[in-house]
């Protein structure tokens, strides 16, 4: 049974640990908004796309009072290495054995190059700041993904 979650709906809380091992807890941003994305794989062509985007319209997105946390199943040396890379300056969280990627829907079937497989769907989820979600995208397309979040911020 496939999750879905809407806007309006309770973001379903978590605490996952980021690349250097500090804990992110969904509580410790109360009050703020969150830019959750999840995203499949650590230095692959669409998710270094989509990274960077954010990246690049990471001062926007701040100046709109918004945090980004990156989601994969990768583990923390994968993401140290895509962050210094690429100069994230956003923590990424690692699912490990995807749990809050299935709380939020964005873990399951997908089509990878014909074929079925399971893993992480690409998605964002903009949580308010009183823990409700105002924003779902299912599917993203990488390409200029961070422009849409920026829209839906302001």
């Amino acid at each position: 049974m496939a999750i879905t979650l809407e806007a309006g709906d309770k973001a379903p809380a978590f605490t996952l640990k980021d690349q250097d091992g500090k804990t992110h807890s969904l509580k410790d941003y109360a009050g703020q908004t969150v830019v959750l994305y999840f995203y499949p794989k650590d230095d692959t062509p669409g998710c270094t796309k989509e990274a960077c985007s954010f990246r690049d319209n990471f001062g926007a997105i701040e100046e709109a009072g918004a945090v980004v946390l990156g989601v994969s199943a990768d583990d923390a040396s994968s993401h140290q290495k895509f962050r210094a890379k690429y100069d994230l300056p956003f923590p990424l969280l690692v699912d490990e054995g995807a749990k809050v990627a299935t709380k939020y829907g964005a873990w399951g079937e997908k089509v990878l190059y014909g074929k079925t497989v399971i893993g992480m769907t690409r998605s964002t989820f903009i949580i308010g700041p009183d823990g409700r979600l105002t924003k779902v995208w299912k599917r993203v397309q990488a390409d200029g993904h961070a422009d849409h979040v920026l829209k839906a911020l302001a």
